[in-house]
């Protein structure tokens, strides 16, 4: 890109090739930019021209102006809500502006009205205003049963916020995640029988019985038993409890960068596992290969009473 040259009164040739420019470098870069980028873009543009233009810009409502740690960020503006907040007054811009601040986690009307300053009634009423526009939702919180956060009506919700895959409506799929259980542990079971069925060298079979994250998570998606669209990571989430249950173990390798699977040249691998030698009684129990064995402690967030491997293994 050539470098936009301007004199120090910007005429209205000059000013609307800076302006375009600006707008350009903002569809570049969506989570906005700079005063800098700006900057290193048109170096010949002055201070005092760069502002003029970027308050024109702000003053029509084409650019949003934010803050993050690093200063101040230009950002485009989404022309579908602005023209549905055109007309919209003073207060209902700023509820609005939070609510976009808050991103995919959402934001308490306690924490709106704080940071608004405005009475309960008032943020209701630009609450329930903003909803009948589509340009806001209320989202139910896994956190909270009986309280709801605000986010913009086309941001996808945090995982910490619906929970993941592994809620629906706040209630935790339990049945789900037992079925994900066994079919990747059958998967798992049936590699490391395809690798003894082999005939070949004992460490030939152990290595060929493992499988990648990538590949059970690819077996889980074709078998279509899930209605969501499941990760890697969920899949992780997984094979890491049947790691805690005994029935697989995992070991990490080194990759090649771009691997399919592969993060920071390193990739998990997991195996299906059958005990040589019966374990000790005190192994047998959930606390001997508890991996929170430490935080585990009566009146805390993890406690024996509250723990459903115990309860299961004492009903037994």
């Amino acid at each position: 890109m050539a470098d936009v040259k301007v004199k120090k009164e910007c005429d209205p040739a000059d000013a609307a090739l800076i302006e375009n420019r600006i707008k350009e470098l903002c569809q570049q870069f969506p989570q906005g930019i700079t005063d800098q980028v700006i900057q290193n873009d048109m170096p010949h543009l002055e201070a005092t021209q760069r502002a003029m233009v970027i308050n024109k810009l702000l003053s029509l409502g084409q650019l949003d102006l934010l803050r993050n740690s690093s200063g101040l960020l230009y950002r485009m503006k989404d022309a579908q809500a602005a023209s549905k907040m055109k007309g919209s007054d003073n207060q209902e811009k700023l509820v609005y502006q939070i609510i976009e601040d808050a991103g995919n986690k959402g934001i308490w009307t306690r924490d709106m009205r704080f940071k608004s300053n405005l009475p309960l009634t008032e943020v209701n009423k630009i609450l329930k205003n903003l909803e009948s526009k589509k340009l806001i939702k209320a989202v139910k919180s896994v956190a909270a049963s009986k309280k709801k956060v605000y986010m913009l009506y086309n941001v996808q919700p945090d995982r910490s916020v619906t929970g993941g895959a592994w809620y629906s409506d706040q209630d935790f799929e339990s049945e789900f995640v037992e079925v994900l259980n066994q079919q990747c542990f059958k998967f798992l079971q049936s590699k490391a029988e395809v690798a003894r069925d082999s005939k070949q060298s004992p460490m030939i079979q152990r290595n060929s019985s493992f499988a990648t994250s990538h590949e059970v998570w690819k077996y889980i998606s074709e078998l279509g038993i899930s209605k969501v669209d499941l990760s890697m990571e969920d899949i992780e989430t997984i094979l890491n409890t049947l790691i805690y249950d005994g029935k697989v173990e995992m070991t990490i390798i080194a990759a090649k960068e771009g691997t399919v699977g592969s993060v920071d040249g390193q990739m998990k691998l997991f195996r299906g596992v059958n005990p040589v030698i019966q374990p000790t009684g005190l192994v047998k129990t959930p606390c001997g290969l508890c991996p929170v064995f430490d935080e585990c402690h009566e009146g805390g967030e993890i406690s024996p009473s509250r723990c459903i491997y115990m309860t299961e293994w004492l009903n037994f």
